[in-house]
């Protein structure tokens, strides 16, 4: 009987011992993850609340035809718009950008890099101003082959290599490797946005083009009302839409940011 006793008591401390290794193993794993992390995703924690609510606010992309001059708030963006607005930190910035070829997306790049490594200010937001032949990078490769839009862009690109990040590169990677994840081999669109960063798309400036796409004569046919429809509901996934970029400065400014002019 002492011998089933000691039996059973040595199985129920091995099944004990064994399940406490196991959580233990749990719990290291996530521990590493949460690590990792906070190691080389350079997005704080309230970046990141930042970041997880824009992407649950609407954006309106089912457009047939868009005015020239937006006066419904219900045309645009506005509930991301005002989560930009209202976000709250000693370290905000907005990049003013016009020129496709002009070297934008890299000084975004370096600007976080130093803000959030160098500084230590993780909750740092990068916002893009994005207008005038540099509003091409804000479409998807569908727009750009249907309005040929690299023309528009200045010639500058046969596609939008703007929203392709560098095959491999990886958060993981080391932060002092040049063609890594943090270096200038990886500046793009895609990249920053997944550090937090924000792209503003211009209604005016996506009029502008319509219109100049309108007037060069294939498609005449289309108002440049259709146009510019179609040319919102093909912007990339996370740009927020405002009514004119040049007038949401002011607000930006208003609320913090500092403004820099990337061309």
């Amino acid at each position: 009987m002492n011998n089933i006793v000691a039996s059973a008591n040595r199985r129920t401390a091995l099944l004990v011992f064994s399940q406490a290794a196991m959580l233990l193993a749990a719990l290291s794993s996530t521990t590493a993850a949460e690590q990792e992390s906070s190691e080389y995703l350079p997005s704080g924690r309230k970046l990141s609340r930042l970041s997880k609510a824009l992407a649950d606010a609407p954006r309106r992309r089912e457009f047939e035809s868009v005015p020239f001059i937006l006066t419904s708030p219900e045309l645009w963006d506005h509930e991301a718009a005002d989560l930009l607005l209202s976000y709250k930190y000693h370290a905000l910035q907005v990049w003013e950008s016009t020129d496709f070829a002009a070297p934008w997306i890299n000084l975004m790049r370096e600007a976080i890099n130093g803000q959030v490594f160098s500084l230590g200010n993780a909750d740092f937001l990068a916002v893009a101003a994005v207008h005038g032949n540099a509003h091409s990078a804000l479409f998807n490769q569908v727009a750009w082959e249907k309005y040929k839009l690299a023309k528009v862009a200045g010639g500058q690109a046969d596609f939008n290599s703007f929203i392709v990040e560098k095959a491999g590169a990886s958060p993981r990677d080391d932060l002092q490797d040049l063609t890594g994840f943090y270096g200038p081999q990886n500046s793009n669109i895609v990249s920053l946005q997944r550090r937090g960063a924000v792209f503003l798309g211009c209604h005016d400036s996506i009029h502008a083009i319509a219109r100049y796409l309108h007037q060069s004569g294939e498609f005449s046919d289309i108002s440049p009302d259709a146009i510019a429809a179609d040319l919102t509901n093909n912007l990339i996934p996370g740009v927020v839409l405002v009514p004119s970029v040049v007038a949401f400065l002011v607000e930006l400014q208003h609320a913090g940011f500092t403004y820099s002019k990337a061309s």
